[in-house]
């Protein structure tokens, strides 16, 4: 709200124009003078509207401070707010994208960009070779609304520091996400070669993707789990840390992805019998390297004891599957391929997304709507087998 001061015959008014990045609040001022004759009370009306009139000038004014290269103001946004306010897992995300988002970005002034300028930007992201892979195809278009979303948060940021008035993301159009893809993953006889297949693998593989197709845990939880995380008479498994990768940091241990993906699941017996076993095997080889040994607690660690690297399962997975001629389609497959077993076994939304470790329902609903559907479809084939009905049909 704009403030005045009475200098002599005529009055400062001073409004705020926003913040500098540094939190520094910005003033800007004008003198107004009433016209010779004028009573108090409307000099006292009249500079009541002067003040009103001016705070909206300044609020809808362009601010010199939004004369900055988006760049700049982008490693600001993430000392002062990223650094500070969000998990290991989103600054990594942000990392990884920004040296892209300034390749495209970075050189232009925050107040000269243009919805336009940001557009051809996000339509670049799903053109041929944008995933950087020897696929040579663009981003999905998840990955693209995430690009999207970095930028928008810079913008956001700096309307909050009061440098903007606009941001320009709003604007943009984002390509659809394909929600009705079929999730692949293996089929019933798939699974049941893979798990034959799997009696000549590792201790420790065996371990891993038993528990990945039964447990249905992400990546990350999986080379996050420690042993104190069994309970070998209850046969629960508790999911409580996420083991990521940053290019800053290399490996670090983060809190779950969100706060319902903390867990607690039951599984089947023999698996806790594995994970036994598992820990000897470990024991023996922390004896067997001694001081060399690096203590971590994790199921699955490197020859030295520390943290196993998150691309290692997908390497070994790769070639085995390759080895053993069964169909490849990357660690998360295991997750959907249990997440359709619950629903076909006829376990409703709310008890699949509490097994997943979803924040809500909603997102299990996106994910595997299809799968719900034909499940449905299904149990209604089922009831009208089973319960035959003459009624209702044309005679003959």
């Amino acid at each position: 709200m704009a403030t005045y001061t009475k200098r002599g015959s005529s009055y400062r008014i001073r409004a705020s124009v926003g913040y500098t990045p540094e939190g520094k609040q910005v003033m800007k001022s004008k003198t107004w003078t009433p016209a010779p004759g004028m009573t108090e009370r409307q000099i006292e009306k009249e500079l009541n509207r002067q003040m009103v009139l001016f705070d909206e000038e300044c609020r809808g004014s362009s601010l010199t401070d939004g004369h900055i290269k988006f760049e700049t103001f982008a490693r600001q946004w993430m000392s002062e707010y990223v650094e500070k306010s969000l998990g290991k897992r989103t600054q990594a995300s942000y990392a990884y994208m920004s040296e892209r988002i300034y390749a495209a970005l970075g050189h232009l002034y925050m107040d000269k960009i243009t919805p336009r300028q940001i557009q051809k930007f996000i339509n670049s992201l799903s053109e041929p070779g944008a995933n950087q892979t020897k696929d040579g195809k663009g981003l999905s278009p998840k990955s693209v609304k995430n690009f999207l979303s970095m930028i928008s948060a810079v913008f956001a940021y700096a309307i909050k520091m009061g440098m903007l008035q606009y941001n320009p993301c709003r604007a943009v159009t984002l390509p659809p996400l394909d929600t009705g893809k079929e999730k692949q993953c293996y089929t019933m006889e798939e699974a049941q070669a893979f798990l034959d297949a799997l009696v000549d693998a590792p201790l420790r593989w065996q371990v891993f993707f038993a528990l990945a197709l039964f447990g249905g845990f992400r990546r990350e939880e999986l080379c996050g789990f420690e042993f104190q995380d069994f309970d070998f008479d209850q046969h629960t498994v508790s999911v409580r840390r996420a083991s990521i990768y940053t290019p800053a940091a290399g490996t670090v241990t983060t809190p779950t992805k969100t706060v319902k993906s903390r867990r607690t699941l039951k599984l089947p017996a023999w698996i806790f019998d594995l994970v036994k076993k598992l820990r000897v095997e470990q024991a023996r080889q922390r004896l067997a390297l001694g001081d060399q040994w690096k203590e971590c607690g994790r199921l699955f660690t490197r020859a030295d004891g520390s943290p196993m690297s998150l691309d290692q399962p997908y390497k070994w997975l790769r070639s085995f599957c390759k080895e053993k001629k069964l169909p490849f389609y990357g660690i998360h497959q295991f997750r959907h391929l249990n997440a359709s077993l619950l629903i076909y076994n006829g376990e409703d939304v709310r008890a699949v997304s509490a097994a997943l470790g979803h924040s809500q329902t909603s997102t299990t609903l996106n994910i595997y709507a299809h799968t719900f559907e034909t499940a449905q479809a299904r149990a209604c084939d089922a009831l009208a087998d089973a319960l035959p009905v003459k009624f209702g049909k044309k005679q003959a």
